[in-house]
């Protein structure tokens, strides 16, 4: 059976899923179809449905409408690594110098996205753009502040930039859970069976990864001109405990993330998504075998 699948070129996506989509692991007759692409890209194309299994962005999959269902494994979810707001100059956290600001976005429905929303909600002169465009956008002027994701977290300060706020410790400040990045989704038309063993065989690719001491070629050739220490440090960084298995905190963090997304979605929440029992949410996990 072909499974089409997508994940972006970042070096954590390429390093978790490289056993499985070149079949250095058994992958128990499933052939792979892969599109590697912006993780923007991935969230417009989730909420079209277009591909079997997806990497996403957690508002995306919320905005699917339960079309797809989260696998435990594969997602980016932690402490310390959340976007980062930043500016050309060194300014201070001025809340109505940021609510007049032109500001640069990874895309609509990133996470990077929701935060900013969260933190400033009455900022509303936002330009999407992608990721890795937005370094530039800032420097040039052509936007006064950028939020910033993947691996240009380790490069703005050298390039001249300077932060204003990291959005993932505000998250932390105010939930006291990790920060739900994205995860990987399967279509809920396809057979629940076929979900646990794609999501057992993305634990099995992952324990491959950490079996080898030097960056793989496929994780190299999709990070184009990265640096191998950034390659590193992005690996370090995205791919932890919770990419192996969600776990009752990665649940935790993401049900809290999904009752906010309904807040701002909503202007409030309403008890029954309070009740984890009765939120919707726990029909968009597909939970491990036991």
């Amino acid at each position: 059976m072909k499974i089409s699948i997508g994940f972006s070129p970042c070096p954590n996506d390429t390093y978790v899923f490289d056993a499985l989509v070149n079949q250095l692991i058994d992958t128990q007759g499933l052939e792979f179809e892969l599109y590697i692409e912006d993780v923007e890209t991935l969230n417009e194309w989730a909420l079209e449905g277009r591909l079997d299994v997806t990497k996403l962005s957690f508002p995306a999959l919320f905005a699917t409408q339960g079309n797809y269902r989260l696998l435990d494994s594969g997602a980016a979810l932690g402490k310390g690594v959340g976007p980062l707001l930043v500016s050309k100059e060194d300014q201070g956290m001025d809340p109505s110098l940021i609510n007049n600001s032109t500001i640069a976005l990874p895309g609509q429905h990133t996470t990077a996205h929701f935060l900013f929303s969260m933190a400033f909600p009455n900022a509303l002169k936002k330009e999407f753009m992608l990721f890795a465009d937005i370094e530039e956008a800032v420097l040039s002027g052509q936007n006064t502040l950028g939020v910033l994701i993947h691996e240009n977290r380790f490069t703005y300060a050298a390039k001249g930039l300077h932060k204003i706020m990291d959005l993932g410790t505000y998250w932390e400040q105010q939930t006291g859970v990790p920060i739900p990045l994205g995860g990987i989704a399967i279509k809920k038309s396809l057979a629940e069976s076929k979900g646990n063993v794609i999501q057992r065989l993305i634990a099995e690719s992952l324990l491959k990864a950490r079996q080898q001491h030097t960056i793989s070629e496929f994780v190299r050739a999709h990070a184009q001109s990265m640096k191998p220490e950034v390659m590193q440090q992005h690996i370090d960084l995205y791919v932890n405990d919770y990419t192996l298995s969600l776990g009752s905190d990665g649940k935790k963090a993401i049900r809290m993330l999904f009752e906010v997304y309904q807040r701002l979605q909503a202007g409030e929440v309403t008890e029954a998504l309070r009740n984890e029992n009765n939120s919707p949410f726990n029909e968009w996990l597909l939970e491990p075998e036991a």
